[in-house]
């Protein structure tokens, strides 16, 4: 596998980590007890942090990514593997 086949899975995975880790941590202005602004949605997070997603988003696609690797290179799974896949008919 070379090194761009790897950065654009890694990419793709942080991308799809960082939407997961998105809605953990986070508290409305209800449950924080800050008054809502005008305009602003019940439902508007009041303590976002970014960092802290970007952080957790980059340790779960470490993890997934070490397993996808591992993976590739041992052969655990494998499409033959898979029930109904017919590899080259």
């Amino acid at each position: 596998m070379n090194w761009y086949a790897i950065f654009a899975i890694y990419f793709l995975m942080w991308v799809i980590s960082a939407f997961i880790m998105l809605p953990f941590g986070l508290r409305t202005p209800d449950e924080t007890g800050e008054a809502l602004l005008k305009g602003q949605a019940d439902s508007a997070p009041s303590n976002f942090r970014p960092g802290v997603v970007a952080l957790r988003a980059t340790i779960l696609s470490t993890l997934i990514f070490g397993l996808y690797y591992a993976n590739y290179v041992q052969g655990w799974v494998t499409l033959d593997m898979l029930p109904g896949y017919r590899g080259g008919q």
